[in-house]
């Protein structure tokens, strides 16, 4: 097959050139993509159009009559705006053709059409597949490197922003956040502070602050305050609830201590009975054991007369698992529109195992995220990126094993501090992130 090459300043130009080569002949767009041609002594560059074709038989005439060689240029492919029309054989076809003619965009390739709707009910049938959505996810992913790796052009116009762009990478923040803070201080940041490292760092740290979504815990509650923390396996759902119970049945700062009762429907799990029932004993606290709707609803009832807080502790759950899942969905909604359902995520999860396992526990209409094993990790821009990617607020966070002191009302500062080659202002990230102390978690 014989190909062309035309360039022109755009779409309009080039389509010129070709009928004026070939008239009325039909021909087939392979590629179009931006070139760039040097001026006088190599100054002055200019951007041009080229557009690859190749010329269709209609049976009429020689298809081949004429030939042209093709150039290449060592400027990267670019894509194009545009779209370029073909008729319904593949024909050229000018700017303003029917409406029931297909485009070509900038990679050569029919732009969607009339298989968007296929799209859609290929997408719709796969539901919640966690394979299909591991692989969407790693779609995701390769499509922000590749536009990560367009802003790390941009972040080389200064060497803040290029330095920058390195720590939140070393920090693992998504490639499309990185961009977007790239962006911002591209266009917010004057040059006398760009030229200001600390003070570059400084306001990247207030804008990732920004999109730290915290928990607003709500100070009026039915009684009991229903609280169930759901996971997967491994994250530490079982000591978090005994740091729950030791956090709200003390006395903390100056807060009266709330009489709490803990249900577990962990009971498979090898040891956890022993683990909670040992901790129940040693503060006091009932602790009782269900596995199904109907028991849970009993124990809930009978447990309301004397307890201001109930916390559940659930079965660890595999995201990949949606038949268990939807078990223990249907067990949980014994429990009624009021109770407040927590996500439990380990900070040492990477960022395309959170995504999976937000939208598997969807269904549980979960609150907020709880993040535990602070401790473990020096990079958060994982959880931070895709919690706020996805909209998601974060209630409590702990980093350790002691209870009750591992544990935290979720607070900007705290993230923050734990990135990795940040210098943190402090006192500066207080004023900008006040902290209320009312909220605070205190111990004698």
């Amino acid at each position: 097959m014989l190909t062309y090459v035309e360039q022109g300043r755009d779409l309009d130009e080039c389509f010129k050139k070709i009928r004026r080569r070939f008239g009325d002949k039909r021909v087939q767009v392979l590629e179009q993509r931006f070139v760039t041609e040097g001026g006088l002594l190599g100054l002055f560059p200019r951007e041009l159009l080229e557009v690859k074709y190749c010329l269709l038989s209609d049976g009429r005439n020689n298809p081949f009559s004429a030939m042209a060689g093709s150039r290449s240029s060592p400027a990267p492919y670019q894509g194009y705006a545009g779209a370029l029309s073909t008729d319904a054989g593949g024909g050229l076809m000018p700017p303003g053709a029917p409406a029931n003619s297909s485009t070509v965009t900038g990679t050569g390739q029919p732009a969607r059409g009339t298989d968007e709707e296929e799209k859609r009910k290929i997408l719709a049938s796969a539901g919640k597949d966690p394979a299909i959505l591991q692989v969407l996810s790693e779609v995701r992913n390769i499509k922000e490197i590749l536009d990560t790796a367009n802003a790390s052009q941009k972040a080389d116009e200064h060497p803040s922003l290029r330095r920058l762009a390195g720590v939140l990478r070393d920090n693992d923040f998504s490639p499309a956040f990185t961009s977007a803070i790239l962006e911002r201080a591209r266009k917010e940041l004057p040059l006398d502070i760009l030229n200001d490292y600390e003070e570059v760092q400084d306001r990247a740290l207030e804008w990732i602050g920004e999109r730290i979504g915290i928990h607003e815990e709500n100070q009026f509650h039915r009684r009991p305050r229903l609280m169930v923390l759901v996971g997967p396996t491994g994250v530490g759902k079982t000591s978090t609830i005994a740091k729950l119970a030791a956090f709200y049945g003390t006395d903390r700062a100056g807060r009266k201590p709330q009489t709490i009762k803990i249900i577990t429907i962990d009971a498979f799990k090898v040891g956890a009975k022993a683990q909670i029932e040992t901790f129940g004993n040693y503060m006091g606290i009932s602790v009782e054991m269900v596995d199904n709707y109907e028991d849970l609803r009993k124990v809930v009832v009978l447990s309301s007369a004397g307890a201001d807080m109930i916390l559940i502790d659930t079965i660890g759950k595999s995201p990949r698992d949606s038949k268990k899942l939807g078990e223990m969905h249907q067990i949980l909604s014994a429990l009624g529109p009021h109770a407040e359902v927590h996500l439990v995520i380990a900070a040492t999860t990477k960022a395309s195992d959170i995504e999976i396992i937000l939208q598997q526990f969807e269904p549980f209409n979960f609150q907020a995220v709880v993040i535990t094993k602070l401790d473990e990790t020096y990079r958060l821009g994982n959880v931070i990126s895709v919690l706020a990617d996805k909209g998601k607020s974060v209630s409590y966070i702990t980093d350790g094993q002691k209870v009750p002191r591992d544990i935290q009302i979720a607070h900007a500062l705290r993230f923050l501090t734990c990135l990795d080659d940040f210098t943190v202002n402090r006192e500066k990230l207080e004023k900008r992130f006040p902290c209320d102390e009312s909220k605070m978690i205190r111990w004698r």
